[in-house]
């Protein structure tokens, strides 16, 4: 199975977001790609209003999305934000939730992220509830997992994936810039498919800043280096922080053959 990563950078204005969607799809399709996998904040930057935005997933940003999904006849992961659970005073929700939408042939999944990133001055459960469980889905025979962001510093949502089948987990990122965070985001990709034993398909905000260094401000908006990572922990490819669309050919097989060789999972001890 071939997939693509698309390292975009959105903005505030939902329907310049969705042309980057139908555009980066569009090229993942020609090249070949059945699945196409954007970031978190794909539907909206942070460091913009979400409570004005938030909207469930049979609304129109996401038949959009399934739209652009079932014209091409490919996967599309996708981060965008939905109704929190918490209603408050005037005319939309006071929390949203930070949501992977999962659609394409055969494909109707949604995650929401469970570890809200409250750290390096960012405070993600002021305006985002929390999301309850794990959720994989499976496309062309292969089950993928689902994570996000600060997600990526939690081993045990991994490794629940991958005993609930998966072979590979996506992560949807727009990670936090400063001293260190590219590294770190580049170790705990590797950290993450050696846990797991699986692909990890790692796919970022580009870095809105470019040459002129990390973002200003304490919203997370993106440093890049999507990467795609063997269950060895090896570097397959990766972009850098620019905007691109990063190519890889999956192979469960490798998957059952790293399992057969690191056999992590089956000798793990639960305490």
């Amino acid at each position: 199975m071939r997939v693509a990563l698309a390292q975009i950078i959105t903005g505030r204005d939902l329907a310049d977001n969705l042309a980057l969607v139908e555009e980066y799809a569009r090229e993942a399709k020609d090249g070949g790609a059945a699945l196409v996998v954007f970031p978190e904040a794909t539907m909206r930057a942070f460091g913009h209003s979400l409570l004005d935005i938030a909207e469930p997933l049979d609304g129109p940003w996401a038949s959009r999305v399934r739209a652009i999904a079932a014209e091409l006849d490919v996967v599309i992961v996708a981060g965008m934000f939905t109704p929190g659970s918490e209603p408050g005073a005037g005319t939309g929700p006071r929390k949203v939730r930070n949501t992977l939408l999962a659609t394409g042939p055969g494909v109707d999944a949604s995650y929401d992220k469970i570890h809200l990133f409250d750290a390096y001055g960012f405070a993600e459960s002021d305006t985002v509830d929390a999301g309850t469980g794990p959720v994989t889905f499976e496309a062309a025979g292969i089950t993928f997992g689902l994570a996000t962001c600060y997600d990526i510093r939690f081993p045990d949502l991994f490794t629940e994936n991958a005993d609930r089948g998966a072979q590979v987990n996506i992560v949807c990122a727009s990670w936090g810039s400063g001293p260190g965070k590219v590294e770190q985001w580049q170790l705990l990709a590797r950290a993450r498919a050696i846990d797991s034993t699986t692909v990890v398909l790692a796919c970022g905000q580009g870095n809105a800043a470019g040459e002129s260094g990390p973002a200003k401000g304490s919203a997370p908006t993106g440093v890049g280096h999507s990467a795609v990572v063997s269950p060895f922990g090896e570097v397959i490819d990766e972009l850098d922080g620019g905007p691109g669309l990063l190519f890889a050919e999956l192979d469960p097989d490798v998957v059952t053959n790293a399992r057969a060789v690191l056999p992590v999972l089956a000798n793990r001890h639960r305490f």
